[in-house]
């Protein structure tokens, strides 16, 4: 498998204990890439017939970081739970590499402020998140949701670009999109509900329902 920065697809999932391979067999089961590694030869023998590609290595080291190709991706999870200092040193080499978005997960406030100032983007805490949510967060613009049920969910998700400037009403997000817009932020106010004639003002954050897919597919209009 190959990845390059223009292409999306694929995920770095480095740490295969509990949170790691489930959040890796979600990102599979959503239709993406995913490179899985970890320095324990037990873990990667495991797994290595439920992931496509499951490799053995020393993620602190970033020259084995940049062997296995991870300078190309655009997404790397550093899902270490057993090491502060791994994880640690894992997100310092992926930052050296210059990883556009660099997701750890952090065991306590204090490791995720480390993790924050040496490099990590986003911080995971693993208790209050599953596999399959935080997979949904990283492949999609999705700010932040919450899924009910398998056909309903509520996501928080910035203005399309493409729709900025205009209302509500001349949208008709329903019935061109599946979702309905209940609730609008302009930047430096409070969130308040939609009305037909609220306008998209761009970089706002709009409160969306539907179901999954139709709430991801609206995030990633352009």
């Amino acid at each position: 498998m190959s990845a390059s920065r223009t292409d999306d697809s694929g995920v770095v999932v480095i740490g295969l204990g509990r949170f790691g391979c489930h959040l890796a067999t979600s990102l599979t089961q959503l239709g993406h890439e995913v490179l899985a590694i970890d320095r324990s030869a037990e873990r990667v023998q495991r797994w290595s017939h439920q992931l496509d590609r499951v490799v053995q290595a020393d993620s602190t080291e970033e020259g084995a970081l940049r062997q296995l190709g991870v300078a190309d991706f655009r997404r790397a999870v550093v899902a270490i739970g057993a090491s502060v200092e791994a994880s640690v040193l894992t997100v310092l080499a992926l930052a050296e590499l210059g990883v556009p978005q660099i997701w750890a997960r952090a065991t306590s406030d204090k490791h995720a402020k480390i993790l924050s100032s040496v490099g990590a983007h986003h911080v995971i805490f693993p208790e209050a998140e599953t596999g399959e949510r935080v997979a949904h967060l990283i492949v999609s613009r999705m700010l932040d949701f919450v899924e009910f049920d398998h056909d309903f969910a509520i996501a928080k998700v910035r203005v399309p670009p493409s729709l900025a400037g205009r209302s509500l009403r001349a949208l008709a997000p329903a019935d061109r999109y599946g979702v309905m817009v209940v609730g609008a932020k302009v930047p430096g106010e409070r969130f308040r509900y939609a009305t037909p004639d609220t306008v998209l003002v761009p970089e706002s954050v709009l409160i969306v329902e539907g179901s999954i897919g139709q709430v991801q597919r609206f995030a990633a209009l352009g």
